[in-house]
């Protein structure tokens, strides 16, 4: 019988495969609405991990959260940018991703 290996991050067999999950739980997100040029409101997303953002993940979600609210955005510096004002709906399509925001 051969022997599970253990995740690093959960410590449970690696056949779970809940490292993903459980690391995009331990992220504190916030979201907050910013000012723009010509008055104009931009929510931004920011607290990721830098291993989010470096493998492009952090694109894929911006571009799923894009979606969600019909607006269009991008992603600067390890924070996701939308255009319009989304502080309502924003943290709830971020918890239903696994995501634990502030």
């Amino acid at each position: 019988m051969a022997k599970d290996t253990l995740s690093d991050i959960a410590g449970l067999p690696d056949e779970l495969g809940i490292d993903e999950d459980f690391a995009r739980s331990q992220q504190r997100l916030s979201v907050r609405v910013e000012s723009r040029r010509y008055g104009k409101p931009m929510t931004l997303v920011s607290g990721f991990d830098p291993d989010l953002t470096d493998k492009g993940d952090l694109k894929e979600l911006a571009s799923d959260l894009k979606r969600e609210v019909g607006a269009g955005g991008t992603v600067r510096d390890g924070t996701i940018e939308v255009q319009g004002d989304h502080a309502g709906r924003m943290p709830g399509l971020l918890r239903e991703r696994g995501f634990d925001v502030a």
